[in-house]
């Protein structure tokens, strides 16, 4: 977590403190729900990148080669939002494998279409029909999910597994 996410956290809690303080249960009930949803985002996006990692570092212990990149506080935009997150890069030589996942921070970030928490991006480098986009979903009250979108807005679970068939195709098995 960086600094300033660290800063945002500490003042959305005095904020709620404050407004249960002064009678506002429904300021401090959005701020709770919004200090919630933040802390599930940022567990599956942390999720989603150790995934792939650990995926890499696998496939480098057989002799892979592949060389991995983290940027944080990356912008990239999905559905004409603009989502804040990271960004992680794999690469196998000339092929690459990016792995981009957030979630608007601020109004003018615009909002995460589909009824989702944060949005994500699996972009293979040359190849888009590998590409999968990811939707951040909580069914329900449990714990939440990332959700592949089709181009017809079908949705299946994204499940661990799908991350080893990106890593074989960064590879060049296919």
């Amino acid at each position: 977590m960086s600094e300033l996410d660290e800063a945002w956290n500490l003042a959305i809690a005095e904020a709620e403190r404050r407004a249960r303080a002064g009678g506002r249960g429904d300021v401090a009930e959005y701020l709770a729900l919004r200090a919630a949803n933040d802390l599930a985002r940022q567990t599956a996006i942390d999720w989603l990148g150790a995934t792939f990692l650990a995926g890499a570092g696998e496939a480098n212990r057989r002799g892979a080669a592949i060389t991995l990149e983290r940027t944080e506080n990356h912008r990239f935009t999905v559905n004409g939002g603009s989502m804040v997150g990271v960004r992680v890069t794999l690469r196998s030589g000339v092929r690459s494998l990016t792995v981009e996942a957030g979630w608007p921070r601020t109004p003018r970030d615009g909002f995460v279409v589909g009824n989702g928490l944060a949005c994500g991006r699996i972009g293979h480098f040359g190849n888009r029909k590998a590409n999968d986009e990811l939707l951040l979903v909580r069914p329900g009250n449990g714990a939440p999910e990332w959700w592949v979108v089709d181009q017809d807005g079908t949705r299946r679970q994204f499940r661990e597994t799908r991350v080893g068939g990106h890593l074989i195709k960064l590879v060049g098995i296919d």
